[in-house]
């Protein structure tokens, strides 16, 4: 979604160089590891990609076999087709990752992928360019910033001779608290067993103790920045006001550079991920309905089809639960050990069109005089309105309206704007009747293609200093966690929710999981032992 625009994270190229494999430094030894992952998304996929590539630097056979309860890999982020054109790919989730996200950013570079500069309304062709190609802010009652051609806040006299040093001083914030998470991908910090234990260690609770309102007020950024600038990023990012969402998240949503997006749909990076993982199974439209831990600390997982079919038992050494444990419906015996929280889930409603029509100027309360309604309009409140609960949409009614880019209608030859809209409620025919000044209603020829979703897309970031165990049931016990353990990937989605942080929690779990095996072999005296001990060794270049 456009929120990955705006959000950070991290870190260093994994291996030697992004063409190359992993140096093997051992003969594998031992039995193979047979790993279940349940989930295909951004976590899963890195997962099984950074458990085979560091199994592999450990001398250690594995055989991964990856459960998606979907048709599709990439979770989160999947295209659908304007018109039904395969030529006219459209995110309808994650849509941007900024060049700080670097486990994507290698990804792409890894597997030969192309990057853009993605659709935001913004980058058209010379010749379709049109008055009204750049960003408002709108609280529901006026336009209260006309920004320029790009997403960036912080370069733009504009900014500065409205807002004062506020700018100035956010910049600086971001840069020092995004700069601590940071550290979370390298030694001695990488990998992790507790996120609460390093988010301390780190000094990140301070900031997600915090609203993001109050931690700006105390390091001397409030006022007008703050409800209209940041709080338009909070919403179009999270779906969340500033008064209510925390510190940490709102310093991400303010880390904008280099927005960039994979042409064809970001989850070709997660397929990507798969793809390059050997000895690895994806099932598609099969879900795992139950765990059960053997006495030997191995796992059985009983299968099912998208149909419901319950398929037969199979046996694994571990497994990786990469999906929201209360959204996933697997039941573990035994329960786990500390259950995760029950976190709840922003209901987002996307709405993606095709129309030839212009946003029209009278919803936007616009006069003649005023000039084009922006291509992409982000959300505010106006000042004299506080958020009542965690969605609290405000007058404006919607969280951002883009103008992706204009599209040939492949049934008529017309050239159209595709439009993605995200707001808290459906985006209905009386509504888009208004938004495009429609007073017969819509017809066809004014929408000529329309595709709605309803997102569980992230959950509500509210302030918190703890977050859930990575370790389920059994990763600390047993021969050094190489007999089995229970890994999950979903505590992440409280400390920072995107597509790069989900990635993360997949290696450091990967990490975390070779690392025990390392450790068992070490403890059996196999002469695979000693490589496994150089393999930590090996650093990044």
């Amino acid at each position: 979604m456009l929120r990955n625009s705006l959000l950070a994270a991290l870190t260093l190229p994994l291996f030697c160089t992004s063409s190359q494999t992993p140096i093997d430094l051992s003969i594998p030894d031992g039995p193979v590891r047979n790993i279940a992952i349940i989930g295909a998304g951004a976590a899963g996929s890195s997962a099984a990609y950074h458990l085979s590539q560091y199994a592999s630097m450990a001398g250690i056979t594995t055989n991964i076999t990856v459960f998606e309860r979907s048709s599709y890999v990439g979770g989160r982020s999947t295209t659908v087709h304007a018109w039904d054109d395969p030529l006219e790919p459209v995110e309808l989730g994650a849509s941007i990752f900024v060049k700080v996200n670097h486990i994507l950013m290698d990804a792409v570079q890894r597997f030969n992928l192309t990057v853009a500069t993605p659709d935001l309304g913004l980058a058209k062709a010379a010749e379709e360019e049109e008055e009204g190609d750049y960003v408002g802010i709108w609280n529901g009652r006026e336009f209260v910033f006309r920004g320029d051609d790009e997403l960036g806040w912080w370069d733009t006299l504009k900014m500065l001779w409205k807002y004062g040093l506020a700018p100035i001083r956010t910049r600086r914030l971001m840069s020092q608290t995004v700069g601590q998470f940071l550290k979370m991908y390298e030694e001695p910090h990488f990998p992790w067993r507790s996120l609460t234990d390093k988010a301390m260690e780190l000094g990140l609770v301070r900031p997600m103790a915090m609203t993001g309102e109050a931690f700006l007020k105390e390091n001397g950024v409030g006022g007008l920045f703050a409800d209209e600038v940041v709080q338009a990023s909070t919403r179009v990012n999270y779906a969340q006001n500033l008064p209510l969402i925390n510190g940490l998240i709102t310093m991400v949503c303010m880390a904008t550079d280099g927005a960039k997006s994979v042409p064809g749909g970001n989850w070709r990076i997660f397929s990507s991920f798969l793809s390059a993982t050997p000895n690895l199974s994806t099932r598609l439209n099969t879900a795992v309905s139950a765990l059960t831990k053997e006495s030997d600390s191995t796992y059985t997982v009983i299968p099912k089809t998208a149909s419901g079919q319950t398929l037969a038992p199979e046996h694994y050494d571990t497994v990786i639960l990469a999906a929201p444990y209360h959204q996933s419906n697997v039941t573990l015996t035994p329960p786990p050990h500390t259950e995760p929280a029950d976190l709840a889930f922003v209901t987002l409603h996307v709405t993606l069109l095709a129309s030839p029509h212009r946003l029209s100027p009278s919803f936007f309360a616009l006069n003649a005089d005023d000039g084009p309604v922006p291509s992409v309009v982000l959300t505010t409140l106006p000042p004299d309105v506080r958020p009542d609960d965690r969605q609290f949409p405000g007058p404006a009614g919607f969280f951002s309206i883009s103008t992706l880019r204009r599209a040939t209608n492949p049934h008529t030859g017309r050239r159209e704007y595709l439009y993605k809209i995200f707001s808290p409620q459906p985006a209905d025919d009386a509504w888009l009747a208004r938004l495009f000044d429609l007073p017969q209603g819509v017809t066809d020829d004014d929408v000529s293609w329309i595709y709605r979703k309803v997102w569980q897309s992230y959950p509500y970031e509210s302030p918190r200093v703890s977050f859930d165990d990575v370790c389920l049931d059994g990763c600390e016990g047993g021969d050094g966690g190489a007999a089995g353990g229970l890994w999950y990937t979903g505590g992440i989605e409280g400390f920072i929710s995107t597509m790069e942080t989900s990635a993360l929690m997949g290696r450091n779990v990967a990490k975390l999981v070779v690392d025990g095996w390392a450790k068992g072999k070490e403890s059996r005296g196999d002469s695979a032992g000693a490589a496994a001990d150089a393999s930590e060794g090996v650093k990044e270049l």
